[in-house]
């Protein structure tokens, strides 16, 4: 990262640490019109650094090696298609999937906090799926938190000598659930005052929880699916983003 790079994420910390404080929230893909003004620009704020830090991220990648740009296209693609697939929840929500896990295994969280912010802006727009005043809630429990856990443990699974395709699956699976965590946490902290923080968190985590449970299985299935095909067509671009080392 160069210095001007270094100096720009640094301010959009400073903005985040600023801006972003509240005491109460909400997130991922909460509808249009369901945050107050102060919610919306407390999350936003918060996700810039991360967007930032995507951007120079997505940069980087390209500069280094166009091969991988292909496989960065088709992770967007990937996160496009199985969020927009909505299930319906005999808990009177409705639940879907990410597809952010496979993103942050092949290029890391920076890269796909990107990724997810033009999915959730495309959804928001066509499909009337979250909304824009509520982009950075959903930014930062879908495209964000998710997608760093999934990279996280994919790293330590991988240096504890775990196999490749249980490491890839644990990961996505783990970054679905999170997501879940993450929103069921901030829709507890926006709404409480007629209970306690506690009961309201258990009370989003039993609401998502019927639904989301089996959906990150099959999330995380789906994903080793497409790294077993990629592994089998696209070795190049795997080995571009750094997924395949040389000589493995």
């Amino acid at each position: 990262m160069t210095k001007k790079e270094k100096t720009l994420l640094t301010a959009a910390i400073v903005f985040a640490g600023t801006f972003g404080k509240t005491s109460t929230a909400y997130a991922m893909h909460i509808m249009e019109g369901a945050l107050p003004v102060g919610y919306c620009l407390a999350w936003g704020a918060l996700s810039v650094p991360f967007l930032m830090a995507g951007f120079f991220s997505i940069k980087k990648t390209v500069r280094e090696n166009r091969r991988a740009l292909t496989l960065l296209a088709m992770s967007g693609a990937f996160v496009f298609v199985i969020s927009s697939l909505k299930i319906p929840s005999v808990s009177g929500s409705c639940s879907h999937m990410t597809g952010t896990g496979l993103g942050a295994i092949l290029f890391g969280p920076a890269a796909v906090s990107i990724l997810g912010l033009i999915v959730l802006i495309f959804q928001a727009i066509l499909l009337a799926h979250g909304g824009l005043t509520t982009l950075g809630a959903n930014t930062f429990s879908m495209a964000i938190a998710g997608p760093f856990l999934s990279w996280f443990l994919f790293r330590i699974f991988e240096k504890a000598k775990v196999n490749r395709k249980m490491s890839v699956f644990l990961a996505a699976f783990f970054g679905d659930l999170f997501t879940y965590c993450v929103t069921a946490v901030q829709l507890a902290m926006a709404h409480n005052s007629a209970t306690t923080f506690g009961i309201a968190l258990k009370e989003n985590l039993i609401i998502f929880a019927g639904t989301q449970i089996p959906l990150a299985i099959v999330e995380g299935i789906l994903t080793v699916v497409v790294i077993i095909g990629l592994e089998s067509y696209a070795r190049p671009e795997l080995r571009a983003a750094g997924f395949i080392k040389e000589g493995r």
